[in-house]
C-alpha cells in the first residue's frame, strides 16, 4: 500500500465507521497518546524497564496506531504525504549528507 493509498483507506474507513474526524486538537491529543504506548512498549522491550505483570503491549499494532493518527493528521489539514516525504527526504539529504559520516559518536 503505498501513502496515498494509505490516506484513502483511512478517509474511507473515517467516513464509514468514523462518521467524522476529529478535531486537528483531539487528534494531536490522540497522537500523542498513541507515541506514549508506543513508547512504553519500546522502554520495556529495548530498554531497561522491565515488564509489567501481564501488561505486554503489541509493537506492530501500536506503530500502525500512530500511523492511523498521523493520517488522520494529514488527510485534514490537506497534507500529501507522499509529497511532503519526498520534500523532506530531499531537504535532509541536502542538509546531512555528509553531516552523520563526519560524526565521530557515530
Amino acid at each position: 500500500m503505498t501513502l496515498n493509498e494509505a490516506q484513502v483507506a483511512v478517509d474511507n474507513w473515517i467516513r464509514k465507521y468514523g462518521v467524522r474526524y476529529f478535531n486537528e486538537l483531539t487528534n494531536m491529543a490522540l497522537l500523542t497518546e498513541e507515541v506514549g504506548e508506543l513508547a512504553r512498549i519500546i522502554a520495556r522491550k529495548y530498554g531497561e524497564q522491565s515488564e509489567k505483570q501481564g501488561s505486554s503491549g503489541n509493537l506492530q499494532d501500536e506503530i500502525a496506531d500512530v500511523l492511523f493518527v498521523l493520517i488522520c493528521i494529514a488527510n485534514q489539514t490537506g497534507t500529501d504525504l507522499t509529497q511532503a516525504f519526498e520534500k523532506n527526504l530531499e531537504k535532509k539529504t541536502l542538509r546531512d549528507s555528509e553531516r552523520h559520516k563526519k560524526n565521530p559518536k557515530l
